[in-house]
């Protein structure tokens, strides 16, 4: 299915945003690309650069940035929403009364809000017109932004129940090096992109404290298994956890040295204090909030996670690495 050329706007210009946005800007479409910080618009429309976020790699001389939510929406037929999931509700807030019915929703960011505990198919169900919400799109994959940026193999997962609005984004993402799936499964891709950030968290740690590779790929076994439980108690589809958006993505993200997530852990693992790690850090590793968001939901909905629980605790109760992997592996004994 070969795409129109669309107008389409792309909420976020961090790596992830820029990448997405430059993918589209290269297929043909009129991309314009909201970025938060001034300076950043006027890299990209002047030196067609993101220094910030994707330093060294050029983008697309047709890609537009502007620091005006009104304007980047204005008239677009797609709307990719890719800031953090934390900042999510706000940010469709303002652009809410601009959205209309033949508009199609779509995000690339992975997380649960903290509080609400909602993914952000949820949050824009409180927020958007329910001929928008109906027909949102999630999307997701083993898919590193500096990767897609440089034109490597990459595939990933449209999911929406309405096929046509999956079929279309699609279609607009699609080109000889990116590929693009579609899938029905919201809930099931929307958590697969969220928990995977906090094994990857439970990955970087193992690694850091030179724990090898039989651990980690118990740790990344184990966490899937975490993954199906949530997603079984939320609706999800099963085979979703075996496709991209769950084993191929918690594995990217697990052992990539690209992965925020992962690197984060790694440096936990090694002794150093996640305030001192996260002020290193431009970009945002989602795991660490959505640790505490996904520990919440699983209590709310009595769905046992240990992985996930003790991620939690040295993240946000300073519990000593070390110890939370001396109580994991000495849990009682069970059937897997």
């Amino acid at each position: 299915m070969k795409s129109k050329n669309e107008r389409i706007a792309v909420i976020g210009a961090g790596s992830w945003g820029t990448a997405l946005a430059n993918r589209l800007a290269a297929n043909g479409h009129q991309v314009l690309l909201w970025a938060y910080e001034q300076e950043l618009v006027r890299e990209i429309n002047t030196a067609h650069t993101n220094s910030l976020f994707l330093p060294g790699l050029p983008l697309q001389p047709g890609l537009v940035a502007t620091g005006d939510l009104g304007e980047a929406i204005d008239g677009c037929g797609i709307v990719l929403l890719v800031t953090p999931v934390q900042v999510m509700r706000g940010v469709l807030k303002q652009i809410a009364p601009a959205i209309g019915g033949g508009t199609v929703i779509a995000n690339a960011s992975k997380g649960i809000e903290l509080g609400t505990l909602q993914t952000v198919s949820q949050i824009c169900g409180q927020l958007l017109p329910p001929e928008v919400t109906n027909g949102y799109v999630t999307l997701s994959g083993p898919t590193f932004a500096r990767e897609v940026a440089q034109e490597l193999p990459s595939l990933i997962v449209a999911a929406s129940r309405v096929e046509a609005n999956a079929r279309r984004v699609q279609a607009a993402f699609s080109s000889p090096c990116f590929r693009v799936y579609t899938n029905s499964d919201v809930i099931g891709v929307e958590l697969g992109g969220a928990v995977k950030n906090v094994i990857a968290i439970a990955a970087g740690i193992c690694d850091g404290l030179g724990f090898g590779h039989n651990a980690r790929a118990a740790l990344i076994t184990r966490g899937l298994a975490e993954m199906n439980r949530l997603g079984n108690a939320m609706g999800a589809q099963p085979a979703t956890f075996a496709g991209l958006a769950g084993m191929g993505d918690l594995v990217l993200t697990c052992t990539g040295d690209l992965s925020r997530n992962r690197t984060v852990g790694f440096k936990l693992g090694q002794g150093m204090l996640l305030a001192d790690i996260l002020g290193e850090m431009r970009m945002v590793a989602e795991g660490v909030k959505t640790a505490e968001s996904v520990h919440q939901l699983a209590l709310r909905l009595g769905v046992e996670m240990p992985i996930v629980e003790k991620t939690y605790q040295i993240l946000h109760e300073d519990k000593p690495a070390r110890q939370a992997v001396t109580e994991l592996m000495g849990r009682d004994l069970k059937a897997e």
